[in-house]
């Protein structure tokens, strides 16, 4: 029962701001209301004034008269109604400020609740457990990708079989060509003579002159 009862004057605190408020709205609507229809009245009083001023001043100053109490009645609803207003917006601005202060503290309590028993200290145990295990990646990482597979290889082996194969390659070439001359196997060589060409030619035109002159001693 008690609870409850707590619990009922706790919201009877949370509601009076927005009751008070409603209140002095409704009061504020009702003033204005008044106040318009003051302003209708004077302004029909000054009309009445107006009409009887040259025939019947009697009715026209009692008009007058109306028409100042309305006036003075219309200043003090107005007074009224600056008042109701400053009184609303004063107590949402406190409303609005008790409001802002209790989300502000529900967020340092959610914040608190969040935090826990988290500390400076295990922070950086944290941050130092996450920079260990990143450089260990990274070395396993390295060790992977750099390691041979299989038994490492013998440079000089390879050579020695590369070369071999130049060497049965330039075998191969040279059975198919034949061997080649050097520059003095060249020059020993005999040349071939033009003499038997020359000697030839030489009998020819010795055979031509022959016959010539025998055909000349025939004439």
């Amino acid at each position: 029962m008690w609870s409850w009862f707590g619990g009922a004057a706790a919201q009877a605190r949370k509601d009076a701001p927005k009751n008070a408020i409603l209140k002095l709205r409704q009061q504020l609507d009702m003033l204005q209301k008044r106040e318009k229809h003051l302003e209708n009245q004077m302004a029909e009083q000054d009309a009445i004034a107006r009409k009887n001023v040259t025939t019947n001043k009697t009715a026209a100053k009692a008009a007058l008269r109306r028409k100042k109490l309305h006036e003075r009645t219309l200043e003090q609803t107005s007074a009224q109604i600056a008042q109701i207003e400053q009184q609303i917006y004063s107590i949402e601005a406190a409303n609005i400020n008790q409001e802002t202060l209790n989300a502000m503290k529900n967020a340092g309590s959610a914040m608190k609740q969040i935090h826990g028993n988290l500390t400076i200290d295990k922070v950086d145990q944290t941050m130092d457990e996450l920079r260990e295990q990143h450089a260990l990646g990274e070395e396993i990482a390295s060790a992977i990708t750099n390691a041979p597979i299989g038994e490492p290889l013998d440079e000089a082996d390879l050579e020695e079989e590369l070369e071999g194969l130049e060497q049965e390659a330039m075998d191969e070439r040279m059975l198919k060509t034949g061997p080649t001359p050097v520059g003095g196997e060249v020059s020993r060589l005999p040349s071939v003579s033009n003499a038997p060409i020359k000697q030839t030619t030489q009998e020819e035109d010795e055979e031509e002159e022959l016959k010539r002159m025998q055909a000349e001693l025939a004439l």
